[in-house]
């Protein structure tokens, strides 16, 4: 594994965001609502596609929280490098634009509380679904700071370990972080190894499909979002992350998810046979 890197160079931008600081910063402010009233809360659900499909619903969960000093962001290992709970514990993460420095303190408090996690940078290296991220945190917060985590296992009782060392860490600072789960929903179509059943467009089946999993989380049942995932074949390439948030949210004392968007990529691409689907939400 070796020393952590002081600086994580983009490794999407230009791709899944925009690629200057001038066009990035336009491209954010056109995404964020910045005359809708904020709450406090403890956790927020949001996709990780590129802002062009994905942006306005996470621009407009963005636009209702408030911004604590730091974010715990929890995202899915897509890429398969590096360890299955994989915390980047040191150093910067760069965007175009500017940087948003790793909350080392809280990184090791984590790592002290969660035997299953590790210090690396290998799984972060080129995984998007947390720098995806960055550009909200940085237009809203330059200041925040950031714990990296990204997860590459399934299993339910490592999902509620990762729960409970969350919530744990994030009851002990003074300033408690926002803890973000990062994931999209439904893949369905070409290229996803997914298709619909006869009759149904991949739009179409998308929207079932994430029915079934806004409605779990919507009564913030990790154990019932794990299963109903791997149960109904919900192509959601996050819901491990969601299931471990939920698991931290409840502890915190979320009492309630609100849906603040669902969309699906057909709704910019106007292809309803290759889809994938997003939701926003905010856990309180």
């Amino acid at each position: 594994m070796g020393t952590l890197p002081a600086q994580r160079p983009p490794a999407c931008a230009g791709r899944f965001y925009e690629g200057t600081p001038e066009r990035l910063r336009e491209q954010v402010r056109v995404l964020l609502e910045p005359d809708t009233p904020r709450m406090a809360a403890p956790a927020i659900i949001c996709p990780h596609a590129g802002l062009m499909y994905s942006g306005a619903v996470a621009g407009a969960v963005y636009s209702r929280v408030t911004l604590p000093s730091t974010a715990i962001l929890v995202g899915p290992n897509h890429t398969g490098f590096g360890p299955p709970l994989s915390v980047y514990s040191e150093g910067e993460w760069l965007l175009p634009g500017g940087s948003l420095t790793v909350a080392a303190d809280l990184a090791r408090s984590f790592l002290a509380c969660c035997p299953q996690a590790e210090p690396d940078h290998l799984a972060h290296l080129s995984e998007h679904c947390l720098e995806v991220q960055l550009p909200f945190l940085h237009a809203l917060r330059p200041d925040i700071q950031i714990l990296p985590i990204v997860l590459g296992f399934h299993n339910l009782e490592t999902c509620r370990a990762v729960g409970a060392a969350l919530a744990a860490v994030i009851q002990d600072t003074p300033a408690p972080p926002l803890l973000i789960a990062s994931t999209d929903l439904t893949h369905c179509g070409p290229g996803f190894g997914q298709f619909p059943p006869p009759g149904l467009t991949a739009e179409t089946f998308a929207h079932q499909q994430d029915q079934l999993a806004i409605e779990t989380i919507h009564a913030l049942d990790g154990e019932r979002l794990h299963q109903t995932v791997e149960t109904h074949q919900v192509t959601m390439c996050g819901y491990v992350p969601t299931t471990a948030v939920l698991f931290a949210a409840r502890a915190l004392g979320a009492r309630q998810a609100q849906l603040v968007r669902y969309a699906t990529s057909a709704d910019v691409s106007g292809d309803v046979h290759r889809v994938v689907g997003y939701a926003g939400l905010i856990l309180n």
